[in-house]
Protein backbone atom coordinates (compact mmCIF):
# COMPACT_ATOMS: atom_id res chain seq x y z
CA UNK A 1 0.00 0.00 0.00
CA UNK A 2 1.46 3.53 -1.11
CA UNK A 3 -0.12 6.89 -0.45
CA UNK A 4 0.05 9.36 -2.54
CA UNK A 5 1.88 12.96 -2.48
CA UNK A 6 -1.59 14.45 -2.28
CA UNK A 7 -2.25 12.97 1.39
CA UNK A 8 1.37 13.48 2.79
CA UNK A 9 0.89 17.28 1.72
CA UNK A 10 -2.32 17.06 2.83
CA UNK A 11 -1.72 15.90 6.47
CA UNK A 12 1.18 18.60 6.34
CA UNK A 13 -1.19 21.66 5.95
CA UNK A 14 -3.65 20.27 8.14
CA UNK A 15 -0.53 19.88 10.76
CA UNK A 16 0.69 23.47 10.13
CA UNK A 17 -2.91 24.53 10.82
CA UNK A 18 -3.23 22.90 13.49
CA UNK A 19 -0.11 24.68 15.08
CA UNK A 20 -1.63 28.00 14.27
CA UNK A 21 -5.32 26.98 15.60
CA UNK A 22 -7.70 28.83 15.73
CA UNK A 23 -5.94 31.68 13.42
CA UNK A 24 -5.96 31.92 9.92
CA UNK A 25 -3.30 30.72 7.48
CA UNK A 26 -3.21 31.70 3.64
CA UNK A 27 -1.81 29.12 1.19
CA UNK A 28 0.94 31.14 0.59
CA UNK A 29 2.10 30.67 4.13
CA UNK A 30 1.47 27.39 4.11
CA UNK A 31 3.12 26.73 0.70
CA UNK A 32 6.33 28.66 1.70
CA UNK A 33 6.54 26.65 5.32
CA UNK A 34 5.79 23.01 3.70
CA UNK A 35 7.42 23.83 0.66
CA UNK A 36 4.02 22.99 -1.45
CA UNK A 37 3.08 24.41 -4.99
CA UNK A 38 0.85 26.69 -4.41
CA UNK A 39 -1.53 25.06 -7.58
CA UNK A 40 -1.32 21.70 -6.08
CA UNK A 41 -2.04 23.02 -2.80
CA UNK A 42 -5.07 24.82 -3.38
CA UNK A 43 -6.12 21.47 -4.88
CA UNK A 44 -5.44 19.62 -1.85
CA UNK A 45 -6.88 22.60 0.61
CA UNK A 46 -9.87 22.24 -1.78
CA UNK A 47 -10.68 18.57 -0.58
CA UNK A 48 -10.20 19.23 2.88
CA UNK A 49 -12.69 21.78 2.71
CA UNK A 50 -15.03 19.48 1.09
CA UNK A 51 -14.13 17.01 3.58
CA UNK A 52 -15.14 19.71 6.38
CA UNK A 53 -11.32 19.47 7.96
CA UNK A 54 -10.93 22.98 7.06
CA UNK A 55 -13.30 26.18 6.30
CA UNK A 56 -11.92 28.70 4.51
CA UNK A 57 -12.40 33.00 3.90
CA UNK A 58 -11.67 35.29 0.88
CA UNK A 59 -10.86 38.57 0.94
CA UNK A 60 -7.79 40.97 2.61
CA UNK A 61 -7.84 38.82 6.09
CA UNK A 62 -9.01 35.53 4.41
CA UNK A 63 -7.17 32.20 4.75
CA UNK A 64 -8.02 28.84 5.92
CA UNK A 65 -8.48 27.39 9.38
CA UNK A 66 -9.18 23.94 11.08
CA UNK A 67 -12.90 23.18 11.24
CA UNK A 68 -12.56 21.88 14.38
CA UNK A 69 -9.66 21.47 17.62
CA UNK A 70 -6.75 19.58 16.46
CA UNK A 71 -7.53 17.77 19.11
CA UNK A 72 -10.94 16.34 17.29
CA UNK A 73 -9.71 15.54 14.19
CA UNK A 74 -8.39 12.37 13.37
CA UNK A 75 -5.17 11.71 10.65
CA UNK A 76 -7.74 9.39 9.12
CA UNK A 77 -9.94 12.08 8.63
CA UNK A 78 -7.40 14.15 6.34
CA UNK A 79 -6.48 10.91 4.54
CA UNK A 80 -9.62 10.01 3.38
CA UNK A 81 -10.30 13.42 2.06
CA UNK A 82 -7.63 13.56 0.43
CA UNK A 83 -6.79 9.92 -0.73
CA UNK A 84 -10.53 8.56 -0.80
CA UNK A 85 -11.15 5.84 1.39
CA UNK A 86 -8.93 3.15 2.66
CA UNK A 87 -9.47 0.33 1.10
CA UNK A 88 -7.20 -2.56 1.24
CA UNK A 89 -8.28 -5.86 -0.92
CA UNK A 90 -11.36 -7.27 0.42
CA UNK A 91 -11.36 -4.74 3.28
CA UNK A 92 -14.80 -2.42 2.77
CA UNK A 93 -15.66 -4.60 -0.27
CA UNK A 94 -18.51 -6.94 -1.57
CA UNK A 95 -16.31 -9.24 -3.16
CA UNK A 96 -18.34 -12.58 -3.57
CA UNK A 97 -15.46 -14.66 -3.07
CA UNK A 98 -14.60 -13.27 0.57
CA UNK A 99 -16.08 -15.91 2.62
CA UNK A 100 -14.22 -18.91 0.80
CA UNK A 101 -10.67 -16.89 0.05
CA UNK A 102 -8.14 -18.51 2.23
CA UNK A 103 -6.60 -15.00 1.73
CA UNK A 104 -8.94 -12.58 3.04
CA UNK A 105 -8.77 -12.74 6.71
CA UNK A 106 -5.28 -11.22 6.29
CA UNK A 107 -6.56 -8.44 4.44
CA UNK A 108 -9.82 -7.68 6.54
CA UNK A 109 -6.92 -7.50 9.63
CA UNK A 110 -4.94 -5.40 7.78
CA UNK A 111 -7.36 -2.38 6.59
CA UNK A 112 -8.90 -2.89 10.33
CA UNK A 113 -5.54 -2.28 11.97
CA UNK A 114 -4.51 0.11 9.35
CA UNK A 115 -7.54 2.50 9.79
CA UNK A 116 -7.46 2.03 13.60
CA UNK A 117 -3.79 3.35 13.51
CA UNK A 118 -5.00 6.61 11.36
CA UNK A 119 -8.11 7.41 13.08
CA UNK A 120 -6.54 7.14 16.40
CA UNK A 121 -4.06 9.73 15.94
CA UNK A 122 -5.05 13.19 16.19
CA UNK A 123 -3.62 16.74 15.25
CA UNK A 124 -2.37 17.43 18.07
CA UNK A 125 -0.69 14.33 18.23
CA UNK A 126 1.95 15.86 15.33
CA UNK A 127 2.50 19.28 16.52
CA UNK A 128 5.87 20.04 17.64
Amino acid sequence: MKFSTRGEYGLRAAVSLAKSYPAKKTIKEISAEERISVKYLERITGDLRRGGIVTSSKGKNGGYVLADNPKKIKVGQVIECTEGPILIKCYGTKCKMMHKCPSSLVWIKLGEQIRKTLYGIKLSDLMK
